[in-house]
């Protein structure tokens, strides 16, 4: 690729500032335009619901790049943002005020939005979410000045905010649809650890039950009402339901979309010259086999230097497997592979549950499938090994902590 090439980034998180970053390292001497619709400069978002929420960082730590680095690079960073339509004939992108850029490729990296709940009250002053700073800082103003916190939903950002919210003080009530938190990501046998690990720090929990009325009779909350009647007082509610991916962009330009832009293993749409990357993507995954979009930090860190490798005419894949992490309290957990819900034999640990220092094994027809280690550390590449050698394992072995995990063998 020559100097006259135009490179087009929509969307200024970490994987969009990685592109730019992997272009550059890979030798692009074009010109790279990175458009974002936040005020701040690209910037990771897993300190948002983990330290710089609890106030143990502050938010520099969060940015990708110096300041400074773009400008050293030659990447035009354009904050405030917004695309409003690709013209995929002309390969030109519609910029919300009019104005137009041409493209000769064009990445997505249009991230996700949290869902909101559609419940009487959802509009009103106390109602929180949490995808950007702002929505962090609000966060921690709001435990700052209250007394009890409901948390509508028990996945990762609910459970961590509850975490922050416990160490701030704040009572917390976590309200569930379904019979344990993390529930469908984890399956019953370690979603009972993170249950234990909150009731210990006294958050409550409401389960098999949803939110019928947030309570905001003056136009502030007051609380909330469940659907089985029952009333609970707060002054704030976090709304934690999930993310759905930011499509509208990759939909109108009439690109495939399901549960994401559907990208192959080189993380091309269906036109040659559109990648898409980071929470919005919905991958081919060449170990598993199969479509898969992972809303996590490792997907933004590791996918943009394939997108721009296939922006450069290349043909790298991508087959990292899922990562995720989390710190709540004193347990700090990584997660490695991937497992359907239910998609799974059994699940054998290695080490003491009760203690929470343990390794957690998905197992399905005899192979490790996923693994998590608990305040465990320096085994993530052993675990790796595990998952993708595609080896029946020893049970016995498997759960035995005397025996290395770099000799587990076929039976």
């Amino acid at each position: 690729m020559g100097d006259s090439e135009n490179f087009v980034i929509v969307g200024a998180g970490m994987a969009g500032a990685k592109c730019a970053e992997a272009l550059r390292d890979q030798g692009f001497d074009g010109r790279i335009t990175l458009l974002g619709d936040e005020s701040h400069r690209p910037y990771e978002r897993p300190p948002l619901s983990k330290e710089y929420l609890m106030g143990s960082a502050e938010f520099d730590s969060a940015y990708v790049h110096p300041e400074s680095w773009y400008a050293d690079n030659d990447v035009d960073l354009r904050l405030n943002t917004s695309a409003r339509r690709i013209d995929r004939s002309l390969r030109r992108l519609e910029l919300a005020d009019g104005s137009h850029l041409d493209f000769d490729k064009l990445m997505l990296a249009t991230g996700a939005h949290p869902r909101s709940l559609p419940v009487p009250g959802h509009d009103a002053d106390g109602v929180l979410q949490l995808r950007r700073v702002g929505d962090s800082d609000r966060i921690k103003q709001a435990l700052s000045g209250i007394e009890h916190l409901v948390v509508v939903g028990a996945g990762w950002i609910g459970l961590e905010v509850a975490a922050a919210a416990r160490e701030a003080g704040v009572a917390v009530t976590v309200v569930e649809t379904a019979e344990l938190p993390l529930l469908r990501v984890l399956g019953r046998e370690v979603a009972e650890v993170f249950a234990a690990l909150h009731r210990d720090r006294g958050v409550a929990f409401r389960f098999t039950t949803a939110v019928d009325e947030i309570l905001a009779p003056s136009g502030e909350v007051t609380g909330v009402r469940l659907t089985d009647g029952l009333e609970i007082e707060a002054q704030a509610v976090l709304v934690a339901v999930g993310a759905d991916p930011d499509v509208e962009l990759a939909a109108e330009a009439k690109l495939r979309v399901d549960n994401g832009v559907l990208v192959d293993a080189t993380l091309r749409t269906g036109d040659p010259n559109i990648v898409a990357a980071g929470d919005v993507a919905n991958a081919f995954h060449p170990l598993l086999g199969k479509q898969i979009r992972v809303e996590h930090w490792a997907n933004a860190l590791n996918q943009p230097a394939v997108a721009a490798s296939s922006m450069l005419g290349g043909d790298t894949t991508y087959s990292e497997l899922p990562y995720f992490f989390t710190d709540q309290y004193d347990l700090g957990m990584e997660y490695l592979g991937h497992v359907d819900p239910g998609g799974y034999d059994e699940v054998l640990f290695r080490g003491d549950v009760e203690a929470r220092e343990f390794i957690a094994f998905w197992l399905a027809e005899g192979r490790v499938r996923a693994a998590m280690n608990v305040n465990i550390w320096d085994v993530g590449d052993q675990l790796k090994t595990l998952i993708t050698s595609a080896t029946t394992i020893d049970r016995q072995a498997l759960e035995d902590p005397s025996v290395p995990l770099n000799e587990h063998i076929a039976r």
